[in-house]
């Protein structure tokens, strides 16, 4: 099924690990699929490694009903991300609708401060193990997975696995 012209939107703010953020939009925009970068503010920051991003729009001003799906990538970022209440509703509203969210790395984070993943099979960087276990998810080695509408990966070196994870939830949820 075509993914063109559905919308995601990353929320991303300084010190987001830049491979997990372009790596992933470039493969959903290979898709046709419209990625939407999202941030706090709209000033340019760079990832976590130096490369400038350039936001499109600010977190609080995305709808959940306008969106196909999310994804949060991790390095510095998620921690950032998830004090702003905006954030962590818009993630929490997501996931209500059952819309595909991918959480790669520390982008787990995001995740745990939107109450979503107690209950869910889980990974991302042995950073934050013991945190998606103590908000109650389960914790499973392997390089990325779905769990429901909610696709993980483990960290950069597992990108590859998100991305082929991330596109079939995607094609499945358009279909």
């Amino acid at each position: 099924m075509t993914l063109e012209g559905k919308k995601v939107a990353f929320l991303v703010a300084e010190g987001v690990e830049d491979l997990e953020y372009y790596a992933v939009a470039m493969r959903l925009q290979e898709e046709g699929m419209i990625v939407l970068t999202a941030a706090m503010d709209l000033n340019p920051f760079k990832g976590k490694n130096g490369l400038v991003i350039k936001p499109d729009t600010k977190i609080g001003d995305l709808i959940a009903d306008d969106l196909f799906g999310l994804v949060l990538p991790g390095g510095w970022a998620p921690d950032k991300v998830r004090r702003y209440k905006q954030a962590t509703d818009l993630v929490a509203n997501i996931n209500e609708q059952g819309k595909i969210i991918g959480i790669i790395c520390h982008g787990g984070l995001l995740a745990i401060s939107a109450k979503i993943v107690a209950g869910k099979k889980t990974i991302g960087s042995l950073g934050i193990k013991d945190d998606l276990l103590n908000a109650g998810a389960s914790w499973v080695d392997e390089p990325a997975f779905r769990d429901g509408n909610q696709v993980w990966g483990r960290v950069v070196a597992d990108i590859p696995a998100f991305n082929r994870e991330l596109i079939a939830a995607f094609r499945e949820a358009a279909a």
